[in-house]
């Protein structure tokens, strides 16, 4: 049974994920019981961030580097998460190990700066400490879902500059509402399948494959710049001897792309067969894409 469909995060469903307990605010809960405060800084003004981690046989994928990002997240914005990142870890293991999971989980991690004594824009309304939700739930890939590929547009919206919201934070920040994701202008005026290409002066698709030879945007411009899976299956590809290419590249470019993927924490790399109303072949036959998917997948198992 699938959860979602034509989506790079679609995950079979799981019914162990209904007696789950959760981690809110100091306090384990079972599924059904965790809320939060409608005064909470995340609801009223979506004032937080958020780590996605996957546990792959009894291990946390990249721990230290979605760690590393949380921290560097809450500090651009003055958020005080208000424990040590070792103690934070201490809690995701704590969450994994009593509801006796140990493959196949997705561990969603989200920190608000916490209660307010009013609905209002000023920090200074705090009432305390920061909020810290822990959700791990039971999260396979639906292999037959992420077979179909991808379906994509390019967003008419751009995302903001780094003297207004600072890029590298944009993907993590809880303030993904639809005037910032552009993933949402997809889904609800398209009918397209997932998040589009990201948009800042020029495309930004996550990979483009042409020629044998992956081309991909230049890290260091882009809000991929704090993505680690991105970076992880680039010096996974360099290692095995591919040529990786980092570039910005038009769009008429990736209308005749050989193949395209994006990338991401749960679905790893799933293919983009269009985009824009244009066809990308993804030739089955001698994809590289497949190839980096097996490096990987691969590296997860360790």
């Amino acid at each position: 049974m699938t959860n979602t469909t034509g989506s790079s995060q679609s995950y079979v469903a799981d019914t162990r994920n209904e007696d789950v307990i959760v981690y809110v605010d100091g306090e384990f809960k079972p599924k059904h019981q965790a809320t939060v405060s409608i005064f909470d800084s995340g609801f009223v003004l979506g004032d937080g961030v958020w780590e996605g981690i996957r546990l792959v046989d009894g291990r946390l994928i990249a721990l230290d580097e979605h760690m590393e990002r949380l921290y560097q997240g809450a500090a651009s914005i003055s958020l005080d998460i208000g424990v040590t990142r070792e103690a934070l870890v201490g809690l995701i293991g704590k969450r994994w190990r009593e509801n006796d999971m140990h493959d196949g989980v997705h561990i969603r991690l989200m920190v608000s700066r916490g209660l307010k004594s009013t609905p209002n824009q000023d920090p200074r309304f705090l009432r305390g400490k920061a909020t810290i939700v822990i959700v791990a739930e039971h999260k396979v890939v639906d292999k037959a879902a992420k077979a179909q590929g991808l379906t994509l547009f390019t967003s008419t919206f751009r995302c903001s500059s780094p003297d207004v919201f600072d890029p590298p934070q944009l993907p993590q920040s809880a303030q993904l509402h639809p005037g910032a994701d552009p993933g949402d202008q997809c889904r609800r005026q398209r009918g397209a399948d997932a998040r589009p290409p990201w948009l800042r002066r020029q495309l930004q698709l996550d990979q483009l494959l042409h020629r044998s030879r992956w081309r991909t945007v230049d890290l260091d411009r882009t809000l991929q710049l704090q993505w680690h899976h991105h970076k992880t299956v680039m010096r996974l590809a360099r290692e095995a001897g591919i040529v990786v290419r980092e570039l910005d590249f038009t769009l008429a470019q990736t209308y005749t792309a050989d193949e395209a993927f994006v990338t991401g924490t749960l679905g790893g790399l799933t293919p983009v067969y269009r985009l824009d109303g244009h066809a990308i072949v993804n030739r089955r036959d001698a994809s590289l894409m497949q190839r980096l998917a097996a490096l990987y997948d691969d590296y997860l198992r360790g």
